[in-house]
C-alpha cells in the first residue's frame, strides 16, 4: 500500500505544478501580454522552444494521470506491470522536467530578449547577457532591469519572475519524479504490499 500511496502523493503533486509550468510558458510568449512581439519573432529563445509546455506541462500531465490511474491497480502481475510502466513514465517525466529546468536557468541567466539602445541606434538583442567583463550580471544589478531594454516594456522583471517560477516548478517535478523512480522499482520488486506490518498475534 505504501507504493500505491506514494504513486497517488505523486501524480497529485504533479497535476498544479504542471499548470503552473503551462501557464508560466504561455506568458513568457507573450511579453507585456502583447501578441505582436511573438509574430514579430521579438520574443527571448528560450521562451520559444516552449518546453513548459511540452515537457514540463503536457507529458508531465500524461504521466501524472498514469500515476493516478495505477494507484488503484489490484493483483500481483497487473501491480508488477503497472509499476513497470510507471518506472519508464517517470523516467521520461524526469528528462523532460529536468531539460525545461535547464532551458529556464538558461533563459534566466542570459536575460530576455530586447530593444536597446546602441551607438548606431535602437536594436534587438540580448543586452544582459554575461560577459567576461561583467562577472555578477544583471540578476544582482536590479537597476539595469529598467534602464536597458526599451521594448517590451517592462520584459527584464517579466522574464526574470517567469523563468524563476518555470524553473522552480520543474525542478519540483524533477525531484518528484526521481523519487517515483525509486517508488516504481521498490512496487516492481518487491510487490504491492512491501510495507504492511508483518506483525503475528501473540
Amino acid at each position: 500500500m505504501c507504493v500505491s500511496r506514494c504513486l497517488r502523493c505523486v501524480g497529485i503533486s504533479l497535476l498544479p505544478l504542471a499548470v503552473v509550468c503551462i501557464l508560466a510558458n504561455i506568458l513568457l510568449l507573450f511579453p507585456g501580454l502583447q501578441v505582436r512581439f511573438l509574430l514579430e519573432g521579438h520574443v527571448t529563445r528560450e521562451a520559444t522552444w516552449a518546453t513548459g509546455l511540452w515537457g514540463s506541462g503536457f507529458v508531465v500531465l500524461l504521466g501524472a494521470r498514469a500515476f493516478l490511474l495505477s494507484s488503484n491497480t489490484r493483483g500481483c502481475c497487473a501491480f508488477r506491470t503497472a509499476m513497470l510502466c510507471q518506472l519508464v513514465y517517470s523516467c521520461v517525466c524526469l528528462v523532460v522536467a529536468g531539460f525545461c529546468c535547464l532551458v529556464s536557468i538558461t533563459g534566466l541567466v542570459q536575460g530576455p530578449l530586447c530593444r536597446y539602445d546602441t551607438n548606431s541606434g535602437p536594436v534587438w538583442g540580448v543586452p544582459l547577457k554575461p560577459a567576461a567583463d561583467n562577472h555578477a550580471g544583471y540578476l544582482y544589478n536590479s537597476t539595469l532591469w529598467s534602464g536597458v531594454c526599451l521594448e517590451p516594456s517592462g520584459v527584464v522583471l517579466w522574464n526574470v519572475v517567469l523563468f524563476i517560477v518555470l524553473g522552480g516548478a520543474s525542478g519540483l517535478q524533477t525531484i518528484l519524479c526521481a523519487a517515483n523512480i525509486f517508488n516504481s522499482l521498490l512496487g516492481f520488486l518487491l510487490g504491492r504490499g512491501f510495507c504492511h506490518n508483518k506483525v503475528s498475534p501473540a
